[in-house]
C-alpha cells in the first residue's frame, strides 16, 4: 500500500525558510506532478506574505518586532521601579570563574574567547553581580536593576538557539526571604502581560550554573529565574536575599509571532523582521 509522496528535502527547506507551518511542510501528495505544482503554489503564497510583511514594516512600525517588545518590557520594569543599566560586552575570565565556569567546565567550551583572559560575555549575570555589590552600599534596599543586551555562545545549532542572542536580565535585591518565589511569579506575570503572551506555565528545572530554577515555558523556554542567598553570592560579596529573571528576547519574538525557527527573530542578513529577503 502506497504511503504517498512527500515534498523533497529541498522543497521542505524552502518552505521552512519562507515561514511555512509544519502541516504544510509535511503534506502528502498522490503524485509528483501534484507535489510540484502544490509546492509552487505554496511558495508563491508565502513569498507574497513575506513581501507584505516587509512593506508593512516599511510603511508601519519601521522597527523590528524585537525592538518593539524590548520597549514594552523596559516600560513595565521602569514603572515597577527598576533602573536600566548598560555594562561591557567584553568580560574577564575571572568574572566567569566567579560564576563557577572555570577552564575545565563544559560551558567554557561554548565561550567566544578573545584571548586567555577575556571573552565576549555568554551571560549578563557577572556584570549585574558586580553592580549590585556597589549599589547595595549606595542605594536603599530593595535595589532593582536590569539590562537588555547581546550575549554570545557557541551553542548547539537548532531551531531554538543562536550564537549571538539578546537577553533581558533583571534582579531585585533586598526583599524578604519568604517573598522570593512569589516575587518571581509576580515579575514574570507582569512582563508576559506587557507583551501579550498569555498561555505559559511555570516549571522547576535544573541549571548548570544556578542549580534549581523556576522557568517560564510554552513549547519553548522563555525565561529562567533563580533566587539567593545562593552559593555563587559569596564570590561577589552579596549577602542579601534576591531574585533574578533572564528572558531570551528572540524566543519571546518566536512565541509572539509563531515562528518555528529562531533565526527569523535574531540579528540577520538573511531575514528582516522575520521576513526572508531572498524572495
Amino acid at each position: 500500500m502506497s504511503t504517498g509522496i512527500k515534498l523533497t528535502e529541498t522543497q521542505q527547506q524552502r518552505l521552512r525558510e519562507l515561514g511555512a507551518e509544519k502541516h504544510l511542510v509535511e503534506k502528502i501528495f498522490i503524485s509528483t506532478v501534484q507535489r510540484d505544482s502544490s509546492f509552487k503554489l505554496f511558495a508563491n503564497e508565502l513569498i507574497k506574505k513575506q513581501k507584505n510583511y516587509l512593506n508593512d514594516m516599511r510603511n508601519g512600525s519601521r522597527r523590528p518586532e524585537i525592538c518593539s517588545i524590548e520597549n514594552l518590557l523596559i516600560s513595565s520594569l521602569t514603572g515597577e521601579g527598576f533602573v536600566q543599566v548598560q555594562t561591557p560586552i567584553i568580560i574577564s575570565r575571572a568574572s566567569l570563574e566567579k560564576m563557577s565556569i572555570a577552564r575545565e567546565h563544559s560551558l567554557a567550551e561554548q565561550v567566544f574567547w578573545l584571548d586567555d583572559s577575556s571573552c565576549l560575555r555568554p551571560m549578563l549575570a557577572p556584570n549585574l553581580y558586580h553592580l549590585l555589590r556597589q549599589l547595595v552600599r549606595l542605594w536603599e534596599k530593595p535595589v532593582r536593576i536590569f539590562e537588555v543586551g547581546p550575549c554570545f555562545r557557541k551553542d548547539s545549532k537548532g531551531s531554538h538557539h543562536l550564537n549571538e542572542f539578546t537577553m533581558l536580565n533583571l534582579v531585585e535585591l533586598g526583599l524578604p526571604l519568604e517573598k522570593r518565589q512569589e516575587r518571581i511569579v509576580e515579575l514574570a506575570n507582569l512582563l508576559m502581560a506587557s507583551i501579550g503572551i498569555e498561555n505559559y506555565r511555570f516549571v522547576s528545572e535544573s541549571s548548570e550554573v544556578y542549580g534549581q530554577t523556576t522557568d517560564v515555558v510554552t513549547d519553548i523556554e522563555l525565561c529562567s529565574a533563580a533566587m539567593g542567598p545562593h552559593p555563587l553570592d559569596s564570590a561577589w560579596g552579596i549577602i542579601d536575599p534576591w531574585v533574578g529573571l533572564g528572558f531570551g528576547m528572540e524566543r519571546l519574538v518566536m512565541e509572539k509571532k509563531g515562528y518555528q525557527n529562531i533565526q527569523r527573530a535574531g540579528r540577520s542578513l538573511v531575514y528582516l523582521n522575520g521576513s526572508r529577503l531572498n524572495i
